[in-house]
Formats: structure tokens, sequence, C-alpha cells
């Protein structure tokens, strides 16, 4: 009995010393630096280390914040060994903080670093990893700037022909004969969307023209705030032609903001009214084949427009005439003459040129081995 109480004596003790060597060699972290996480908000700090050699007995790093007048604090979870930076992204701006960076072995023996110098979270005014992105928004904006310039200077500016604007006039003045209305559909999106704002646009040149021609339009609508800005725009258009007399608040209308229930109230109207002419520009959903039959149905002439890719086969099957995707956009600058919307289309343009001509280029490059254009891009992102 005693020789098994001296056997389990001895065993104990070279366990502790065993653990005790290993614990006195394990290495701490080193080189341990905090600094405020650059090109933020403020929001965060950044810990970085040296790596620990791979036969160092390391398993992972506990992280360790300590703010002025407080204790040490364990934040985050066990971070694998092999990591080498910590991003503390639950800090108030304008605190001091220091870190700890705890190594961890596998049996769970543990040694401290040096506590970090105070850092405080700040942040910056100007993003300096975006430098190229500035280059890029800058030589853009140039070429719009210059072509507007060149517009208003009285130089004619080329814009290709859209079949589809170039019948607008014809729509209106069909209407006009007829003697019946044009029924003018902004579509289901909400005046936050881009497509809704360019239907928009092309409506106060439509309004000029039904103006003129005193021609009854009719625009219902599916969103109250879309309703009050429409009303404005078509109100201002017949102040501009001298015609504030033909202006008929009640011709813009709020129909219902449901997507299916409003189609029905738009269908109706076109098979009881049987205008002349009808516009589908804007944002459209599965509604749009429903709209455009029914229009294709009475024999309007129909003028459609969307940036929805999915509804484009409808329109281009069923309507006289098709806005596709950017021509939406171009409608303004090329109804309107104006230098200002044609400068700017044609900076775009210039834009765009540029930026296939990279890739274009890019991919070349690319092919054969050089890839400084792909760097560059990557750096713009």
């Amino acid at each position: 009995m005693i020789k098994i109480i001296q056997w389990m004596a001895i065993c104990l003790v070279l366990c502790i010393s065993v653990s005790t060597a290993f614990s006195q060699g394990l290495t701490p972290p080193l080189n341990v630096t905090a600094v405020d996480t650059p090109n933020d908000d403020g929001s965060s700090i950044t810990l970085k280390w040296d790596a620990a050699a791979e036969d160092s007995g390391i398993s992972g790093y506990q992280i360790l914040r300590q703010i002025a007048d407080s204790d040490l604090e364990t934040i985050g979870d066990l971070l694998p060994a092999g990591t080498t930076t910590y991003v503390d992204s639950a800090i108030e701006g304008g605190t001091a903080y220091t870190y700890v960076v705890r190594a961890v072995s596998e049996t769970e023996a543990t040694v401290d670093s040096e506590q970090t110098a105070p850092v405080k979270g700040t942040g910056e005014w100007f993003h300096t990893g975006k430098i190229r992105l500035l280059i890029f928004m800058l030589l853009f904006s140039a070429a719009i700037v210059w072509n507007i310039y060149d517009a208003r200077s009285g130089k004619e500016v080329f814009v290709r022909r859209i079949p589809g604007l170039e019948a607008v006039d014809e729509a209106i003045g069909r209407a006009t004969e007829m003697g019946r209305s044009i029924l003018y559909v902004l579509g289901l999106g909400s005046i936050g969307r881009v497509a809704t704002i360019a239907s928009m646009t092309i409506l106060g040149q439509v309004a000029r023209r039904t103006a003129d021609y005193e021609t009854p339009l009719r625009v219902p609508c599916n969103d109250p705030i879309v309703l009050n800005v429409v009303r404005e725009m078509v109100k201002t258009s017949y102040l501009d032609e001298g015609r504030p007399d033909a202006y008929n608040e009640e011709n813009i209308f709020y129909l219902t903001g449901s997507q299916f229930a409003y189609a029905a109230g738009v269908d109706g109207m076109m098979v009881r009214e049987k205008p002349a002419a009808i516009f589908l520009q804007g944002s459209f959903a599965a509604e749009s084949l429903i709209l455009a039959e029914t229009g294709n149905s009475i024999g309007a002439i129909q003028i459609a427009g969307t940036d929805s890719e999915h509804q484009l086969p409808f329109f281009i099957a069923a309507c006289d005439y098709t806005l596709i995707g950017e021509e939406l956009y171009a409608a303004t600058a090329y109804l309107s003459k104006d230098p200002m919307f044609l400068g700017s289309l044609k900076g775009q343009d210039w834009g765009k040129v540029l930026i296939f001509g990279m890739i274009v280029l890019g991919v070349i490059l690319e092919s054969l081995g050089v890839n400084w254009i792909t760097t560059l891009l990557e750096g713009a992102n």
C-alpha cells in the first residue's frame, strides 16, 4: 500500500514538472501593436502581432481589453493558431483602450503579451484607398462638364436615331386628328426608382406637345407621391407652353396601389375610352403584357420603355415601339434637345467607351500575362 502511494506521488510530481516546463517554454506574443483602423469611421481598432513558430505549442489566442480605471476583460472568441491580426469593432469613438494578447496552449496553459499603449478610434475624412476611384470620377465629371460646355456653345451634338422617340409626335398627332385622348402609364415604380424619374421627365416633354395640340392627357398613378410630382410637372409644362387654361388636374389621378388592380383599372380605361396613343414608360412587372395586349387590341399606337429586361420581350411583341434599357434614360435629351441633357449624355458615353476600352485591353494583356490594368481596376473598387 505504501509503495502504491509512493508511485502515485512520483507520477503527480512528474506531471506537474512537465506541465510547468511546457508552460515556461510557451512564448508570449511578440510585437503586439494596437492602432486606429485606417479609412473607417472611428468604430474599430486593429491589433497585430508576430506569427508564432510552428512548434511553439500555441493552439489559439485570446484578446483582452482594458478601459482606464477598469480591469482587463476578455472580448471575442478564441482565435485559431496562426492568427496575427484582430479587429475590435465594439468600441466607442474617443475612448482610449489598451490590449493584451494571451497565447493559449493545448493544455490550456496561458502566457500574456505586454500591454499595448492606449489608442482611440477616430474617423477619417477621406478614404485613402479610394484615390483611384476619385481620379476616375474626376475624369468622368470633367468629360460631362466639357461636353455640356461644348453643347451650350452651339455645336450640334449627335444622338443616334431612336425610332420610338421619333414616333412621339406621330402618336400625339394621330390622337389629335381622331379627337381621342392620350394615356400615359408610369408603371408601378416609386419615386425613388430611376426608371420612374426617367418616365416623368419624358412625360414632361409629352405634356408640352399635348398642350400645343390641346389633346387630353390622362395619367393614372399607383403612388400618392408620384401623383403629386406628376401633377406639378405637367402643370409646369402647360405653363411653359403658355396654355395653363388647358391643364386639367382631374386627368392626373390616383388609381390604386395594388399591382393587378392597377392593371385591371388601366385596362378598363383603355377599353372604355379607346385612347389613340398609349405610353407605357417606367418600371413594370407581370402586368406588362396585360397592359400591352389590351392596348394592342384597341388599335392604339403604343410606345413602351423600361429598364426591366424581363418585361422587354412582352413590350417588343405587343407594342409598336419599345425603348430598350438606357434609351429610356436618353429620351429626355433626345426629345428636348436641351444642351445640358445632350452634353451630359455625350459625356456619359465617353465614360462608357473608356471603360469598355479598358476592359478589352485588360483581357488582351491578361492573356499575355500582364495584369497591371486588372490591378488598377481592383484598386478602384
